[in-house]
């Protein structure tokens, strides 16, 4: 035990020394370890029905029903949910920041999650009718008319119509 706290001693005692020796980037580097990385967000992303493609506006996206992780936003974000034949949605999300105490930690949700949307059919454009025009009737066809109707009779006050004569 005491050869643990020797190290730890050893090691915080060279970090203050290359601090105080003023080397910027041996410092820099050891400040970025304490850092901490963004908190994430893991949302569920589900839609009725499935298989539609559900992007953030973020960046991050899938097909549902699926999962994304993406990074806590400062602000509510959206996300739109797209299937063919269907109509698109959006659906807005909110980011509830909980900041924790000593004996719970810090925590990022959000509302709501899942995040479901249902997609409704879209509509199909009625079909474009013409106008109804009534059918011209057929003319009909000529009977065969007697040979002798065709031919004006002898003596007719008309002239007959292929030859001209009487």
């Amino acid at each position: 035990m005491r050869r643990v706290i020797a190290i730890a001693l050893a090691g915080a005692s060279l970090l203050g020394a290359t601090s105080l020796a003023g080397c910027s980037s041996m410092s820099s580097v050891s400040w970025d370890m304490f850092k901490s990385a963004p908190p994430t967000v893991q949302v569920r992303l589900e839609s009725n029905p499935p298989g539609a493609d559900a992007t953030t506006s973020l960046g991050a996206g899938c097909k549902t029903p699926c999962s994304v992780s993406v990074p806590a936003p400062e602000a509510p974000f959206t996300v739109a949910f797209a299937l063919p034949k269907h109509q698109p949605v959006s659906v807005p999300v909110n980011v509830v920041r909980n900041p924790g105490d000593f004996t719970t930690p810090a925590s990022v949700t959000t509302d709501p999650n899942p995040v479901f949307a249902e997609l409704q059919p879209a509509i199909p454009p009625k079909p474009v009718r013409k106008p109804h025009r009534p059918k011209k009737p057929k003319p009909a066809a000529p009977a065969a008319a007697p040979a002798a109707a065709a031919a004006p009779a002898a003596g007719s006050p008309f002239p007959d119509p292929n030859t001209g004569k009487r």
